[in-house]
């Protein structure tokens, strides 16, 4: 009899076990590192896309790099913006030691939701203008990080490296995304100068997209894919629809190029997000404020190219523009 009450208890406590592991099926296990002390945090995604996927990886992978024994909540809205809102009222209550935000909606959220816990963002293009840091040199407040600011001025130049004659460059851009209308009115400016005209199209869903590019390819002769969300999400189908339609496409990030852009001279948001990992590290370990750190933009940018799309274009791989690129095959 009291073996089997012995049996019954050690079932009881396997199931309990069981039952708590699942609800906690989102936080990861901490890393085996030399720091005793376990860090919380909460990681808040506006959605999935290879970009930002990119960013959260490469921030984890930090973390480990530089010793940051952390606890991990990784919540993703799935580009529902009103979610983070819930997600980072969900950590301000959870206590969470720091909160990494990726995209600027979910930025904002967590800087609404808290002046007291540290926040670090990433893939927030200009964050003077969202309005999460006072400056870049001098952020104030709780929260700073990196900027996923190309260089875009590079990047129209590879137009006219590949093909003197392009003269028209299509941008599709979701209208809901204060990122993407940065970009757009930076590019209308930098263009005069590399002897291009923009032609923009607007978006306020990813099912416009088909209809977009349709619209779009017969009025240029090219395009160029900026850091949007919600293109990024349908990246395959912008590519596939320029190849068809023989435009060189350029992106303004790696991750794209996977998806068939043609080539990029641009971030690595996976390096980006290792970036900001040592911003977390400064923070949670060496005792600094957010304040105390300078938001930062991409120190490492790399030249990659798509094989596959280069020769469905029909394009000359021995083009000075690609001899110091890496292939993406």
């Amino acid at each position: 009899m009291k073996k089997l009450k012995i049996s019954k208890l050690l079932s009881l406590t396997v199931a309990s076990i069981m039952i708590l592991s699942g609800c906690n099926a989102n936080v990861s296990k901490p890393s085996n590192t030399s720091n005793e002390k376990v860090y919380k945090i909460g990681i808040s995604q506006l959605a999935d896309h290879p970009a930002l996927d990119d960013a959260r990886k490469g921030f984890e992978d930090g973390l480990k790099e530089f010793n940051v024994n952390a606890e991990i909540d990784y919540q993703n809205a799935q580009g529902d913006i009103p979610t983070t809102v819930s997600i980072s009222q969900k950590f301000v209550k959870d206590k969470v030691d720091l909160i990494y935000a990726i995209a600027t909606p979910a930025a904002q959220s967590a800087k609404q939701a808290t002046s007291e816990i540290p926040i670090l963002f990433s893939a927030v293009t200009d964050p003077v203008i969202a309005e999460l840091v006072d400056s870049i040199e001098k952020p104030g407040g709780n929260i700073t990080g990196t900027s996923d600011a190309s260089p875009m001025d590079r990047q129209l130049q590879l137009f006219k490296d590949l093909n003197s004659n392009i003269k028209k460059i299509g941008i599709i851009f979701s209208t809901s995304e204060p990122n993407s209308q940065i970009q757009v009115e930076m590019a209308k400016e930098l263009a005069p100068s590399i002897g291009l005209e923009i032609v923009e199209v607007g978006i306020s869903n990813i099912s416009d997209i088909p209809q977009a590019v349709d619209s779009i390819v017969k009025k240029v002769d090219g395009i160029y894919t900026i850091t949007d969300n919600m293109v990024a999400s349908a990246i395959n189908i912008v590519s596939e629809k320029a190849i068809s339609n023989k435009l060189i496409t350029v992106a303004a990030e790696d991750s794209h190029v996977n998806g068939g852009i043609l080539i990029t001279d641009g971030i690595s948001y996976y390096e980006l997000g290792k970036q900001t990992a040592k911003m977390a590290k400064e923070i949670l370990v060496d005792g600094k404020t957010p304040s105390d750190i300078p938001s930062q933009t991409a120190t490492n940018t790399k030249k990659v190219f798509n094989k596959e799309t280069l020769k469905s274009l029909g394009l000359d791989e021995n083009n000075n523009v690609f001899n110091d690129a890496i292939k993406n095959d």
